[in-house]
């Protein structure tokens, strides 16, 4: 007795079309998942972005993979020096520019002819540029730029090579632009790891 139990218990059963139908749907529901929460995680929580051109050396070089960390601004204002990837133009939604900020909500901002950072008037005092920023590259800073309460001003770290908040076709940077913190370095693999160093 023993021994036909233990053969029956062996026995596959035979599926269904009713079973078929079920192992389907729920293979199907189950993909169905995995892609919305794929989705929903690029959408508010990460994406991969890739550095392209040299603005933002010796921090980040063309090339390299960064992930963005898209939830930290939903909780938290952001903050000085933190590297943001932004979308400076509305009607280009491809066009993503990596850079540091520089200015906060409120304050004026201006670049005096021997490439000191004044913020409200008072130098500023940072390690993160490639060079001194040159007379000639001051842009609209040459002059008091002054923030709205919902605007930042960002510039790349290579200094003399960045299209950024010093020219008027970028401007100031409202926090809706901003996609997210530039959080990090997952390309190449010598170098993996955070990319908001504190000087």
């Amino acid at each position: 007795m023993k021994t036909e139990a233990i053969e029956n218990a062996g026995e596959k059963k035979e599926l269904t079309p009713k079973d078929i139908v079920k192992e389907v749907i729920n293979t199907i529901l189950y993909f169905a998942g995995v892609l919305l929460a794929a989705i929903l995680i690029v959408m508010f929580v990460v994406q991969r972005t890739q550095v392209d051109g040299e603005s933002m050396e010796p921090t980040l070089y063309n090339g390299e993979n960064l992930m963005v960390d898209k939830l930290s601004y939903r909780f938290r204002e952001p903050k000085r020096f933190e590297i943001i990837v932004l979308q400076p133009f509305e009607n280009d939604k491809k066009t993503l520019y990596i850079k540091r900020i520089i200015g906060l909500p409120g304050e004026t901002i201006q670049i005096e002819e021997d490439g000191t950072i004044l913020i409200n008037g008072e130098k500023l005092y940072e390690g993160y540029g490639k060079e001194v920023i040159q007379a000639d590259k001051r842009g609209r800073a040459a002059q008091e730029v002054k923030l709205g309460e919902d605007e930042y001003f960002v510039m790349g770290d290579n200094r003399n090579n960045s299209g950024d908040s010093r020219e008027k076709q970028i401007g100031n940077i409202h926090k809706s632009q901003i996609i997210g913190r530039a959080w990090i370095r997952i390309w190449p693999l010598n170098k993996i790891g955070g990319v908001q160093k504190k000087k």
